[in-house]
């Protein structure tokens, strides 16, 4: 009997392209979908286009098919649909609407009779009521969003995490491997004392299944901790928002005789 969980992957690629998810790395995502030996039962993209512009744009055409290709390079199914385009009588405006969202609804609910944990990729609170029939399903939903990302959708999820964390999912500009000395990372500053200047970051490096354990000095847990002073800041960040776990911060990690230090600290999401 195979008792392995079995996970769907379900991704709003305009969404989530729009919203601070530009680059994703399909292969990565997956990789973590699937972490502690889970297996992808259901990968699907769905990708809405521009009908005209594909017939017309050729650098536009050839883009989005090598993007689909990548994509089933990876074993993804690609769910393509057309923009649909129309004009306000009243205005003259050109509307263009994407049905995207609901038909990947109706597949999450019809697909998840056969799976036990479903990744939903999207910023946009319209899947709340399908999350929930999820849920009664006794699907476990895992939210990867990046940025302008519903309150309402992330408190509806069992879990959420920011895309921005998951080491290698976005590219970072650094010569060394995610979480070594001297590479740059992105973390959350969980503790800063307003009066003494200083505090910390945490950041993952491990894409592991115990996400909670956030206590780093725990030998299970899949994050690090660093110091970060003040000085370290970008000179226009208000240090006063500090501590937060909604902003999310790109740093340096190096080290001196003391541990783990953070230096030329970012701010490069925020709600």
């Amino acid at each position: 009997m195979n008792t392995k969980e079995r996970v769907g992957i379900y991704v709003d690629a305009v969404n989530v392209t729009m919203n601070g998810g530009y680059g994703l790395r399909y292969d990565t995502l997956r990789m973590f979908a699937c972490r502690n030996g889970a297996v992808a039962s259901r990968l699907n993209v769905y990708l809405c286009y521009d009908n005209e512009r594909l017939k017309e744009d050729r650098d536009y055409r050839i883009k989005t098919q090598r993007f689909c290709d990548v994509l089933r390079d990876y074993e993804y199914k690609v769910i393509e649909k057309p923009v649909h385009t129309y004009t306000n009588h009243e205005t003259g405006e050109k509307i263009t609407k994407s049905y995207i969202d609901m038909d990947m609804a109706v597949d999450m609910l019809v697909q998840a009779d056969h799976l036990d944990k479903i990744v939903l990729l999207s910023s946009s609170g319209s899947y709340i009521s399908v999350v929930n029939a999820l849920q009664n399903k006794g699907c476990r939903v895992e939210l990867v969003a990046f940025d302008n990302v519903s309150s309402s959708l992330k408190k509806t999820v069992d879990s959420s995490v920011s895309g921005y964390l998951i080491p290698g999912l976005l590219p970072v500009d650094s010569p060394y491997k995610w979480g070594e000395t001297g590479s740059r990372v992105r973390g959350v500053c969980y503790d800063f004392t307003q009066d003494e200047g200083y505090g910390f970051l945490r950041f993952l490096t491990r894409k592991e299944d115990c996400l909670w354990i956030t206590d780093s000095r725990d030998s299970c847990s899949p994050y690090k901790t660093v110091f970060a002073h003040i000085s370290e800041f970008e000179d226009d960040f208000d240090t006063s928002y500090l501590p937060s776990r909604e902003l999310i911060f790109e740093f340096d990690v190096t080290e001196n005789d003391k541990g783990l230090i953070s230096e030329n600290i970012v701010l490069i999401s925020a709600p």
